[in-house]
């Protein structure tokens, strides 16, 4: 199978030299809990998914820099204090597979490791000296969070609507992709014209990103990093499942659905509720979804980046966001 990390990686590994060792300096901490803690975070590496998108953007517009580099540690940290924050707010037990910071410690732990990182993360952005970079960061935080009360609204609500839908995963997860690039355009002084059509880029790859994730609660399978059919378990309807319930006339399929979002459906209801968004094309939905805006974000890939390794890159990233987990 294609390897499509070092696609994405390939113009930029020095890049990411760079940025790690500035990561792991940034999270480095000599004493107690904290340390501990800190170090769990360390050894738990991801993909660097946005961290990279934002060095692609800033060379597809000029050079990256320090800036860049800062930016994107500033804005994997926030990433991380909120998946700390919302392990607590979730009860979650594990986070990828691993033990969550929660479970390790307890909550109260937990939280104030999230804010020590949120904060670590807010220094970093400072250090670029960059204000519009710093208010992107600002503005980014505020988003994660009103996602997430978005969210934990939407679930206890009878409405099942796309709308809301898309309004969650643009400010839960979109929000994410979409700033890493805004960052890397302004740390590079791209024009305001260059950060508005990265932006509305960063967008759609986020889009794409989560619809990918959701399509992975529907399958059991040990490819996936995080355990399956929790979604719905959670009181959560992703856009396969919206899609098919609001299309299918079916009332009976109403009255699970409406039972998950008040958590007091059955696992043998969920598994029926499962099969059916199966059955009736709710995958296929979401994957044509995908497709389409894949094709859409393309478009910003081969009309404004002119250098080859960058536009093969961000190819492979786009790529990547679709394929993985297959």
């Amino acid at each position: 199978m294609r390897d499509f990390i070092a696609d994405i990686r390939k113009p930029i590994e020095e890049d990411m030299k760079h940025f790690d060792a500035l990561f792991d300096d940034t999270l480095s901490y000599t004493e107690g809990t904290l340390a501990q803690a800190l170090n769990h975070i360390r050894s738990r590496v991801g993909k660097r998914m946005r961290p990279m998108l934002a060095i692609l953007i800033a060379k597809a517009y000029g050079e990256a820099n320090e800036k860049t580099y800062r930016a994107g540690v500033g804005l994997e940290l926030l990433h991380t204090a909120s998946l700390v924050h919302d392990d607590v707010v979730d009860r979650a037990d594990k986070r990828r597979g691993q033990r969550s910071m929660n479970n390790i410690y307890d909550n109260r732990v937990a939280v104030l490791v999230g804010d020590y990182i949120l904060s670590t993360a807010l220094l970093n952005v400072s250090l670029t000296g960059n204000v519009r970079i710093m208010e992107s960061m600002s503005r980014l935080g505020q988003t994660l969070s009103n996602g997430e009360i978005l969210q934990l609204t939407s679930n206890g609500s009878e409405a099942i609507s796309e709308e809301t839908y898309y309004e969650v995963i643009e400010q839960k997860t979109a929000a994410l992709f979409e700033e890493a690039c805004v960052m890397g355009a302004l740390s590079v002084e791209a024009t305001q014209d260059e950060i508005e059509a990265a932006r509305m880029f960063g967008r759609k790859v986020g889009i794409i990103f989560q619809i990918r994730d959701d399509i992975f609660d529907y399958f059991d399978s040990e490819k996936v990093g995080k355990p399956t059919g929790n979604d719905m378990a959670e009181g959560k309807l992703t856009l396969p499942a919206i899609h098919t319930i609001l299309t299918a006339g079916d009332d009976e399929i109403m009255a699970i659905a409406q039972r998950v979002k008040s958590l007091s459906s059955t696992p043998e209801e969920r598994a029926q509720l499962v099969e059916f968004v199966k059955q009736k094309g709710g995958i296929d939905y979401a994957k044509k979804v995908m497709h389409r805006l894949h094709d859409d974000a393309l478009l910003f890939v081969n009309e404004r980046v002119g250098d080859e390794a960058i536009k093969n890159s961000l190819t492979a990233y786009l790529d990547y966001c679709i394929e993985r987990g297959l």
